[in-house]
């Protein structure tokens, strides 16, 4: 019988701690969901509860061009140093100047989070210790980021949404969610996902 859902952000942290490492010495756990529906919130929040857990941005890989063509730099910049149980080197992309500026150093911390869209993808889900999905409906986070980045990013919102639709399509995260994350008013409410119940 499947474990059942973690009842709290603490439990979720305990849990999280107890599990095998997946990527070297590592427990890698994605934060995965559409865009606006509170990844980095509930990521940061989790971290905190985990004693300062490190944390990987994927919007820190992506570009303007590839907005989910990063598996490369992901696997090699991040994974393969992790693997080998070293501190990882990632360059960080810079949205306001369209380039990779400075980077960043991630440690082989016992809990390392990766978070953004695309977190759960195929590629990835090998290295993965778990996998949390933000259960928040495409068009009611899209709404929310829109919102957030106000109109300045409208065009950039339209292309967005297609891509994001695109690379859902092609390589759904969430039907490989271990647990899955509903935002209420105050804190959260968490449900085992459909891999933890198939």
């Amino acid at each position: 019988m499947p474990p059942a859902a973690p009842a709290s952000l603490d439990a979720l942290a305990v849990r999280l701690r107890a599990l095998s490492p997946s990527c070297g010495p590592v427990r890698l756990v994605a934060v995965d969901g559409h865009a606006g529906s509170g990844k980095s919130t509930f990521a940061a929040r989790l971290s905190a509860g985990l004693g300062g857990a490190p944390m990987v941005h994927l919007d820190d890989l992506a570009t303007h061009d590839e907005l989910f063509a990063w598996t490369g730099r992901v696997r090699e910049q991040i994974l393969t140093p992790l693997e080998h149980g070293t501190a990882a080197r990632y360059g960080t992309y810079d949205w306001v100047r369209r380039r990779f500026t400075h980077e960043e150093e991630l440690p082989p911390a016992p809990v390392v989070l990766i978070e953004g869209v695309g977190a759960g993808r195929r590629a990835l889900r090998p290295y993965l210790a778990c996998l949390l999905w933000m259960e928040v409906p495409e068009y009611t986070a899209w709404e929310r980021g829109r919102l957030r980045d106000g109109p300045g990013l409208s065009g950039f919102w339209t292309g967005w949404i297609r891509a994001e639709q695109r690379h859902f399509t092609a390589d759904p995260s969430r039907p490989y969610a271990d647990v899955l994350v509903q935002q209420r008013q105050e804190g959260y409410v968490l449900r085992a996902g459909p891999i933890a119940t198939a």
